[in-house]
């Protein structure tokens, strides 16, 4: 009888001194040599030890054919960082009706919600953006549809009907520029390039 109540008691030993290893073994816990926690993933009964690593942009050194080229590209990041900011807050202003959209209670509270944003963003335009060139009007074009994901004449119908985005489609057609331009990474590569270089690129 007193040697299975010793068996017993050393089982109950080894059963604490292995479930404490275990604790100390875990996936979060430091060993005495570890400098960093790491996330582990159990893969085929073993722990895999591994770490996020950030996105890193790598960037090539433009090289120009002539002045004139570099003189043509120095005003195009001009104009797209004249106007990104313009993009930006179209973006964000926009993402933000969208949630308080979703979130009205009924469509007069809807009518109220389209009406503010309307007059907010013509305030900008009287301000602001009037002053634009055609140039970078067209670029501003482009960049609300690589922010938003939709089309300035998209935006223009949803927010004002189809009657409203013909007129201001035609004014914009008779100042050379297109309310239906999309953005496109590759055919603009050069607008991309100049905004993954700039501070804009970590807003993405």
């Amino acid at each position: 009888m007193k040697f299975f109540r010793l068996i017993a008691i050393i089982s109950m030993i080894l059963m604490s001194y292995l479930t404490s290893a275990q604790e100390k073994n875990g996936p979060w816990v430091k060993g005495k040599n570890d400098t960093i926690r790491v996330a582990l993933t159990r893969v085929d009964d073993e722990l895999i030890p591994w770490l996020p690593i950030p996105e890193v942009l790598i960037v090539d050194t433009r090289i120009f054919r002539s002045p004139e080229e570099k003189a043509n590209f120095n005003r195009l990041r001009y104009n797209v960082l004249k106007v990104m900011p313009y993009a930006m807050f179209a973006r964000n202003r926009y993402a933000q009706f969208q949630r308080d959209l979703a979130l009205a209670a009924n469509k007069k509270d809807q009518k109220i919600l389209k009406k503010a944003f309307e007059k907010e963003i013509m305030t900008m335009f009287n301000q602001q953006i009037k002053d634009l060139t055609i140039t970078q009007g067209g670029i501003l074009i482009k960049l609300i549809d690589r922010e938003t994901g939709s089309s300035s004449y998209e935006l223009l119908k949803q927010m004002k009907g189809g009657f409203s985005a013909f007129f201001y489609q035609s004014v914009a057609r008779v100042f050379g520029n297109n309310l239906k331009n999309k953005y496109d990474s590759e055919e603009d590569r050069d607008i991309e390039a100049i905004i993954q270089s700039s501070s804009y690129s970590t807003y993405n």
